[in-house]
């Protein structure tokens, strides 16, 4: 089987329309037809990332797509990635590996010197694969970022690909969205809309036919499919934390929200663990009682630190650890649990030293070097030495005592810390939850009374499979499309 299009791109009306979920459908799809394909994303900002086989760094989102096209990450699948570390600057990653932290404005002067990434990257994978999948970023209707755009129709133009246009009508406002955004885009970007998507819908097809009859005379553009609401699906998030099913377990852990939290998909397990109720706990909010506290990583440790001071954590941490609670910080939280943060070349933002929480005895300096490897080993706080596997992505080394009580062996390496009371326990390892041993003797360690295992790796196959049925009829449209004329 052959697909009509080498690239096609999927963009959205607005951010978290559904653009990574399509993506990954459709990279399932032609998985199962026996395409050679891969996903793209030209241009990715968010605080969720993986490491990939060449040892870069890209956003989770196409991480996941990888899987569902049944390869591995590679770095040309996301050339260029923004983390930000502030409202108005983000460390710029081309071709997996940081470059530089820049303002928003220095970054819309460097576009040119990224693009030339993206269409290096894109060539390359034309070049291994039958077919290219790409997801935009954010929406096509932003036309103060038109100039030098990169993520979006600026991508789709240079290429000369084909896009269909995925709007949620869950959000409401759907067909406002689909014909107000064609407003917005200039005449030959019109022309390469091949059709739209309708995400998350739920309720009698019936009644929404008069409107799409509608859209379909208004614009000239085919409705290509009505996409159904899925619940329950395991899938990473590409950066938002996905509402939380509160006060389903017996067995209470909160997590500071905090606001330049990163991989929160670490507790994509707990979270869909029955016997356990996660909770992030925002600005503002009252911390409630829990059985285990996270402290998460961080793209601004230091920062983050500051916002914990101001709402008030370390003062619910000590006395969550004089009722016996347990505490697991997670790399910029496990730095946190130190009892220093230096920062002498201002990586995460300004230069300076910050005092952590003196939990545990040991202190971080900012390296301007990322440490970025995936790992496997064991838990060495747990008397069966459950498998862990994972990643690690941070800049900063950490040295002190705690060190010499190791939470996990790594590759032939000891890593993390444990303290002597065993309350606390720090680790600079990603995705510690995901394998089932690992997950369940966490969980142990922190007192919880469960026999039920999460399968990560399964839950997330049977997602993809999931979303992928789901998306055959817009993938038989595909099919069926006729060349676009421009």
């Amino acid at each position: 089987m052959s697909f009509p299009f080498q690239t096609l791109m999927v963009q959205g009306t607005t951010s978290d329309a559904g653009k990574s979920t399509v993506v990954a459908a459709l990279c399932r799809l032609l998985k199962r037809h026996g395409v050679r394909v891969a996903p793209f994303k030209p241009q990715n900002m968010a605080l969720n990332s993986a490491v990939t086989q060449d040892g870069g760094e890209i956003g989770r989102a196409q991480a996941l797509q990888a899987i569902a096209a049944g390869i591995e990450p590679h770095t040309d699948m996301n050339p260029v990635l923004l983390k930000p570390s502030s409202d108005t600057g983000a460390q710029v990653i081309i071709h997996g590996r940081a470059r530089a932290e820049m303002n928003a404005r220095d970054y819309h002067c460097y576009k040119t010197v990224a693009m030339a990434a993206v269409l290096e990257s894109h060539a390359r994978l034309g070049q291994q694969y039958d077919c290219i999948v790409v997801e935009g970023a954010g929406s096509p209707a932003e036309v103060n970022l038109r100039e030098r755009d990169i993520a979006n129709m600026g991508f789709a133009e240079a290429v000369d690909c084909p896009v269909i246009l995925v709007a949620d009508i869950d959000r409401g406002g759907v067909f406002a969205h689909l014909v107000g955004t064609l407003a917005c885009l200039s005449a030959s970007e019109r022309a390469r809309i091949a059709g739209f998507v309708i995400n998350r819908f739920r309720g009698d097809i019936g009644l929404l036919e008069p409107g799409l009859d509608w859209l379909e005379r208004e614009t000239g553009k085919p409705v290509l499919a009505v996409l159904p609401y899925l619940h329950g699906l395991y899938l990473d998030a590409e950066d938002a934390v996905q509402p939380a099913q509160a006060g389903r377990g017996a067995f209470k852990i909160v997590v500071p929200s905090l606001p330049r939290m990163s991989n929160h998909t670490d507790f994509d397990a707990l979270r869909a663990h029955p016997d356990v109720d996660v909770r992030f706990v925002r600005a503002g909010e009252t911390i409630p009682g829990a059985d285990l506290v996270i402290l998460p990583g961080s793209k601004n440790t230091r920062g983050d630190l500051a916002w914990l001071r101001e709402q008030g954590w370390p003062r619910a941490i000590g006395r969550h650890l004089r009722y016996g609670g347990k505490v697991i910080g997670v790399c910029g939280g496990f730095q946190m649990l130190g009892k220093v943060v230096d920062d002498p070349h201002g990586v995460e933002g300004s230069a300076g030293t910050s005092a952590g929480l003196g939990l545990l005895d040991l202190a971080t300096t900012m390296t301007r070097e990322k440490w970025l490897c995936r790992v496997s080993g064991v838990c060495a706080f747990d008397a069966g030495a459950a498998r862990v596997e994972g990643y690690e992505i941070h800049m900063g080394e950490s040295q002190g005592t705690a060190l010499e009580m190791p939470a996990f062996r790594i590759d032939g390496r000891l890593e993390g810390a444990c303290s002597a009371d065993g309350q606390i326990l720090g680790t600079y390892l990603h995705g510690l939850f995901d394998h089932p041993d690992a997950g369940a003797a966490l969980l142990r360690w922190a007192g919880a009374r469960s026999e039920h295992r999460v399968d990560s790796a399964a839950l997330r196959e049977a997602s993809l499979d999931r979303i992928a049925d789901a998306a055959q009829p817009l993938f038989e449209r595909l099919m069926a499309l006729p060349p676009i004329d421009r």
